[in-house]
């Protein structure tokens, strides 16, 4: 239901749901098809686009249930990751439409899977198929593993050098623009930087100063602002180390655009309504 009406093959349907229990064996599971040549740049775009759900869909269980709602409230926390929940799934819809209108067969090529599953595939073993299935993820963690390793080491080392939330200043106009409590400057600071401590910050404040509408707006407006923070903190470290650095930009560019539109999107209704 999801790869078919984007013009994508099968395969790219397990990758996507993989992604819903580890993001990193999803998107190593695109790369793969994308260097396997069953994929061109374009479709794996759009993959990466459905994607987007899925690896929410993970976050609800580790972080946002066990950890966002108990500091936020039960009102505030449902309405704050549904909020999410129903940005994550436009962003998917998004790919979708964007393959049914943008794919055509010449984006994807089936006979590429060969160099990915031997043609005796059937006649093997399952002993035989999981060793072979170990021996690509090996080959595939031997690239990604030590990428990641060396960007992450120099990501940390220029934090820790450079004072990023001095850098987020510019917040500071967007309480007055979008109706809220002064309160919102330094939660909106606070939370660009780190999610967890800017729900602490905001939680001793519902019902006053803010509504349970303004706190999430105040969230919503924290997390575009933190895209500069997280993109060079997390986004940059895992996209290149996945796809390397042409590609990686690719997908971090469209990521961050169709995320800020729909994360504005959303704000816009929750000021009206």
């Amino acid at each position: 239901p999801l790869t078919g009406p984007a013009n994508l093959p099968d395969e790219v349907g397990t990758a996507i749901l993989t992604t819903a229990t580890s993001t990193t064996a999803g998107y190593g599971m695109l790369a793969e098809f994308r260097e396997s040549g069953l994929l061109d740049d374009r479709a794996t775009l759009v993959a990466v686009t459905i994607n987007t759900f899925f690896g929410f869909v993970q976050h609800i269980f580790t972080f946002y249930v066990p950890v966002l709602i108990p500091i936020l409230g039960v009102q505030v926390g449902v309405l704050y990751v549904g909020a999410r929940a129903g940005i994550a799934l436009a962003i998917t819809l998004t790919g979708i439409l964007a393959g049914a209108l943008l794919l055509t067969e010449r984006n994807v090529d089936p006979t590429a899977m060969e160099s990915v599953d031997a043609p005796d595939d059937e006649s093997r073993s399952r002993r035989e198929k999981v060793v072979s299935a170990l021996e690509r993820t090996w080959k595939l963690l031997r690239k990604v593993v030590p990428r990641l390793a060396i960007i992450y080491a120099l990501v940390v080392v220029l934090i820790e050098s450079y004072d990023i939330a001095e850098a987020l200043d510019f917040a500071a106009p967007l309480s007055g623009l979008l109706d809220l409590p002064p309160e919102a400057i330094p939660v909106i600071a606070i939370y660009a930087v780190d999610t967890t401590a800017g729900a602490v910050a905001i939680a001793p404040q519902l019902g006053d100063p803010f509504t349970a509408t303004q706190a999430v707006v105040a969230m919503l407006v924290g997390g575009v602002v933190s895209f500069a923070f997280s993109t060079f903190k997390r986004s940059i470290p895992f996209q290149y180390g996945i796809w390397g650095a042409e590609f990686g930009t690719k997908v971090i560019i469209v990521n961050t655009v169709l995320k800020i539109a729909f994360i504005s999107l959303t704000v816009g209704v929750l000021l009206v309504v």
